[in-house]
């Protein structure tokens, strides 16, 4: 249980770390064509939504028209919940190609290198590296997500759903963290995986505390980049020198 207390730890690490003077930007910028980006999508969704309650109402009865009252808080209340829970997987994909200069910034500021060929030249080159990266995790996902949905419609079996689904999500929000310092010294995904199987119930530690900040409201507009520099103390600290880099 060692290993799942350092995986916490490294986590609220990050968590402190992403307020230091000098890594502030690389989670101001992600964060806010983020927060443009979902302004802009509500904005559009509430005219569409409008444009469908006006649509809707003119084939009732005007004395009905007081469901106009009943129908906007469910909207409100129905987009809060997609920003909250799908804001993190959108801000994993545009975030991507910053995340790998945070990690950088965050290992200069834990040991005073960084990684070769960094800075925003190297953001420049590995925009397409890193969405491919993120097609290669969410296709792994999908691999395995698939077999876990089928168990959860097996009688008897699918009470172990739930527990099966947190493990999973723990192992790969682990992955998906673990990738931005790892890749940074020319680690692919099939040697990520391999480097935290050994360490498996560190990455698990680590991946259980990112999922509970991603399910808090408003906290979880920052598990990202504080799971970003939580993964970078966690390399540094514990994996890094557990196997041989290419």
């Amino acid at each position: 249980m060692k290993d799942s207390v350092t995986g916490v730890g490294c986590l609220m690490e990050g968590w402190r770390l992403i307020r230091r003077p000098g890594l502030r930007r690389y989670v101001a910028v992600p964060l806010a064509i983020n927060a443009v980006l979902f302004a802009a999508a509500i904005a559009l969704s509430a005219v569409w939504f409008d444009e469908l309650i006006n649509h809707l109402l003119n084939y009732l009865p005007t004395w009905l028209d007081w469901l106009r009252y009943l129908l906007w808080p469910l909207f409100a209340v129905g987009a809060l919940i997609g920003v909250f829970y799908t804001f993190t997987l959108v801000a994993n994909i545009i975030a991507a190609p910053f995340n790998g200069l945070l990690a950088e910034a965050v290992e200069r500021l834990l040991t005073g290198a960084a990684p070769v060929e960094g800075g925003w030249l190297a953001l420049l080159k590995d925009v397409l590296p890193s969405l491919m990266s993120e097609v290669r995790k969410l296709g792994y996902f999908v691999l395995w997500a698939i077999p876990l949905a089928i168990l959860s419609f097996i009688p008897v079996i699918n009470l172990a759903a739930p527990f099966l689904w947190a493990l999973f999500s723990a192992w790969m929000l682990a992955l998906e963290y673990a990738d931005y310092p790892m890749a940074n010294h020319g680690l692919q995904f099939v040697a990520q995986r391999e480097r935290l199987r050994r360490r498996r119930l560190l990455a698990l530690g680590f991946g259980g505390a990112t999922l509970g900040l991603t399910l808090i409201p408003i906290v979880n507009f920052f598990a990202m980049p504080a799971a970003v520099a939580g993964a970078t103390v966690m390399w540094v600290r514990e994996l890094r020198d557990s196997g041989e880099e290419p």
